[in-house]
């Protein structure tokens, strides 16, 4: 799954409230909370890495062809990367939330 960022902008307008002068969820175009939109790009860098397993599998075993096997290969490499840098900024927000005065 590839989120555009129309989507994001409109998932993040709904979970604030609508807040914002761009205008409301439907009208920037999406519908989903980012909620659905995280868990949907989780469950596609799974499917993703399973993708690229199966056809690492099939390549060594001689029943792909080598530009599927390195076009998954590459696709879940790019997917982990992407997943990596996500959790990296997570990270990097709790500490700096955790660091806060209250």
């Amino acid at each position: 799954m590839v989120m555009n960022i129309a989507d994001a902008l409109a998932a993040y307008r709904q979970g604030t409230g609508g807040a914002s002068k761009a205008g409301t969820a439907a009208e920037a175009g999406g519908s989903e909370s980012f909620a659905d939109a995280l868990k949907g790009f989780a469950n596609d860098a799974v499917d993703a890495l399973r993708d690229g397993e199966k056809a690492a599998t099939a390549g060594a075993s001689g029943k792909a062809d080598l530009t599927s096997v390195v076009t998954a290969v590459n696709n879940a490499e790019l997917m982990l990367q992407t997943v990596t840098a996500i959790r990296d900024k997570v990270i990097a927000a709790y500490q700096s939330i955790a660091q806060e005065q209250i």
